[in-house]
């Protein structure tokens, strides 16, 4: 990441909560396992050394992404941003002008990015929000987005509860 994302005291707290179970509970676990091998005695051929030694850095991979994440974020209070507009923290609902389907989208930050409801939450960081903040109702934007250019209108911008 190389530029600081906005995110909510909740969605710090989250992300930070998210650590120390990964520091403080499911690594001693797997050390313990680890620990448990080694007494065994040979590990050249022992799964059960293998399988949590290669779990114990997928393990640490995990914590060094969301200590990644929690030093490019910065809390910000939702009431100070300006109304009316597409922020981090808007409900914002857009019309793809291909096809005409709408879609309501959440504006947020790391920790708080969730894409199985109904109204999905993704990040500021995501080409979508990128391409949309700043604007307000009526707008229109051309996107690039992965799967290619898309066109939307911006419908309404509300604040998210």
């Amino acid at each position: 990441m190389d530029e600081r994302q906005p995110t909510t005291r909740e969605g710090y707290d989250r992300l930070r909560e998210e650590i120390r179970n990964l520091e403080d509970v499911e690594m001693p676990k797997i050390t313990q396992k680890i620990a448990d091998a080694r007494a065994e005695g040979d590990l050249s051929e022992n799964a059960e050394y293998h399988g949590p030694r290669d779990a114990q850095g997928l393990l640490q991979a995990r914590i060094n992404q969301l200590k990644a994440k929690l030093a490019n974020s910065y809390i910000v209070d939702k009431s100070s941003l300006p109304k009316g507009v597409v922020t981090f923290g808007s409900l914002v609902t857009v019309r793809d002008l291909t096809d005409g389907f709408e879609e309501q989208y959440e504006f947020v930050g790391p920790g708080e990015e969730d894409y199985s409801g109904e109204i999905l939450k993704i990040l500021t960081s995501s080409p979508l929000a990128k391409g949309l903040l700043g604007k307000k109702p009526g707008d229109q934007v051309e996107i690039a987005l992965p799967k290619g250019v898309s066109r939307f209108e911006v419908v309404s911008v509300k604040e998210a509860e």
